[in-house]
């Protein structure tokens, strides 16, 4: 892709997903996340309807008349994508890749998140670490994270999710908020999620394409994994490979969701025929 063509994709990108951040998702994102707590900003004279408990009593007794505390939010979180780059986030229907799903879902979020004047930094991940943006703040920042996202071209074909936490963890030391967002076939990483999980505010984001769960009647065809190259000649007219098929991919399907239950950590399905913003608004809503 030349510079050219990326920065269009960039630019457009950006329209979208601002737009949406500033309409719909900012508000949500706000409540969704909360800061670190109320810190405190001055005093001032009390007024009615004041809660008493506010009561400053050491300058009250000062000033031989009634002030409060006032408190403010400490907003300021830290954001951390988690984004799984290897070959199966290549899959995709007519209109859109998993993987410029994911770099659209991504911006949202860090508009989202920049909104509200948090910082906002990427892991992005195969089977080992591509890629490490260290958090920042500022729309030049998240475009560049726009920009790895859609022309990165990883080392690997593989993936490990588990080894994607473990190198969160240790290098993001203040609690913070982490999206991980990948198609999760892979196996294995439940206990990292959990560890993880203790510290930071985790958030998982499968985005998969409908058509993966279903084995299309073509005669027999050779499959390639494209995480391993493993070939295989299959006969997609057969009802019992097609059952089986689908099977599998409902087994993978049920076995996330119970990963993400076991370590009561938030998770939503992406579906990149259906969108997006829906299950992201329900995600923010439900927290």
């Amino acid at each position: 892709m030349d510079t050219k063509e990326l920065l269009k994709k960039v630019r457009k990108i950006e329209i979208k997903t601002k737009g949406l951040s500033n309409q719909v998702f900012s508000g949500e994102y706000h409540s969704a996340f909360k800061g670190r707590g109320m810190a405190f900003s001055e005093v001032r004279e009390y007024m009615p309807g004041d809660e008493i408990r506010t009561i400053d009593w050491n300058v009250t007794a000062r000033f031989n008349h009634p002030y409060v505390k006032v408190f403010h939010e400490e907003r300021e979180l830290t954001v951390m994508l988690l984004v799984d780059i290897s070959s199966s986030e290549m899959f995709g229907s007519a209109n859109q890749l998993k993987k410029e799903v994911i770099a659209e879902l991504c911006a949202v979020i860090a508009f989202s998140a920049t909104q509200n004047n948090d910082k906002i930094g990427a892991i992005l991940f195969s089977d080992i670490t591509e890629l490490y943006i260290p958090p920042k703040k500022g729309k030049k920042h998240i475009l560049r994270i726009i920009r790895e996202l859609i022309e990165f071209k990883p080392k690997s074909k593989k993936t490990d999710i588990g080894a994607a936490i473990k190198y969160f963890n240790n290098m993001i030391k203040k609690r913070s908020i982490a999206f991980i967002v990948s198609d999760f076939i892979d196996d294995n990483y439940e206990n990292d999620l959990k560890i993880a999980n203790k510290k930071h505010d985790i958030v998982g984001l499968k985005v998969f394409d409908s058509r993966e769960k279903i084995l299309p009647n073509i005669g027999y065809a050779q499959f390639e994994d494209i995480e391993t190259g493993i070939k295989k000649w299959v006969n997609t007219s057969s009802k019992k490979h097609q059952l089986k098929y689908k099977n599998n991919a409902l087994s993978r399907e049920h076995q996330t969701l119970e990963t993400f239950r076991k370590s009561n950590v938030d998770f939503a399905n992406i579906d990149i025929e259906q969108g997006y913003i829906k299950p992201l608004m329900n995600l923010f809503k439900r927290r």
